[in-house]
């Protein structure tokens, strides 16, 4: 019988799973480690964090899968069914909000669901936290409330014109995506870091006020913009109006890297 390990720092993990501390956190923000936390915000990690994170080290450096691929084995293999509510609720934790700004506004699931094209089972469930939604479906509520979506999440610490990358506040975007928000406050642009999963995609088609540009840094993005298709590859930049119906998806095999910068912010 394996003799129980006590709750480890970041550290400690690292060390006993030779990587470095950041590789521990870059393997946490996938959602492979809950860790709790103490008063003071250190990271407490479990036996079972532990367990999936050595899986997942091994798969990367012996089988050579990237982190899409890793998530989808270790799902066959069961070993993140034990932390799937807590993912969700931690990912998806602006759930509550969207109920408390619908109370307040007095509407009904019926008639919030009917206002941005969901269900009233879907937006039932997104408000408990029990299931995420695409960029689109985020985006489309928080509009319908008079908002923008970054009310919704915690802003960059601080507000000076410097943001360092470890200061950086990430949003899930809904399935696949993730965005690094690289200023925050009193902005006229919002420029933010696109990571897009393989075969992730936006959704419905949307559209808003504003004008956008984006450059991809990394890996392949495909967009549907009035109709007309365009495929972009490492280098390309693009230019549109936000008035015109897009969306947008990853045909690749490996994740998506690209500077996106909205104005007004959308965020």
């Amino acid at each position: 019988m394996r003799k129980a390990v006590k709750a480890l720092k970041v550290g400690a993990v690292a060390k006993r799973l030779g990587v470095s501390a950041t590789m521990v956190r870059s393997l946490e923000k996938l959602g492979l480690a809950k860790p709790a936390r103490t008063h003071s915000k250190y990271r407490l990690y479990t036996n079972d964090d532990l367990r999936v994170l050595r899986r997942a080290i091994y798969l990367r450096r012996v089988q050579r899968l990237n982190a899409s691929a890793i998530l989808n084995q270790l799902k066959q293999e069961g070993l993140l069914q034990y932390r799937a509510a807590s993912s969700v609720e931690g990912q998806w934790s602006n759930g509550p909000q969207f109920r408390k700004l619908r109370l307040r506004c007095g509407k009904s699931l019926a008639s919030v669901a009917n206002a941005v094209g969901v269900s009233k089972g879907f937006l039932s469930n997104l408000e408990r936290s029990r299931t995420s939604a695409s960029n689109s479906i985020l985006w489309k509520l928080a509009r319908h409330y008079g908002l923008n979506n970054l009310d919704l999440f915690n802003p960059v610490d601080g507000t000076g014109p410097l943001v360092r990358a470890r200061d950086r506040k990430s949003v899930e975007g809904g399935p696949g995506l993730q965005m690094e928000l690289l200023a925050s406050g009193k902005i006229a642009m919002e420029p933010q870091l696109f990571r897009v999963a393989p075969g992730a995609r936006s959704g419905a088609s949307y559209s808003r006020d504003g004008e956008e540009f984006l450059y991809l840094v990394r890996g392949r993005l495909d967009i549907e913009l009035g109709g007309e298709k365009f495929q972009l590859r490492v280098g390309d930049s693009f230019y549109f109006s936000s008035k015109i119906q897009m969306r947008w998806s990853n045909p690749g095999n490996t994740e998506t890297v690209a500077l996106w910068i909205n104005t007004p912010p959308t965020f």
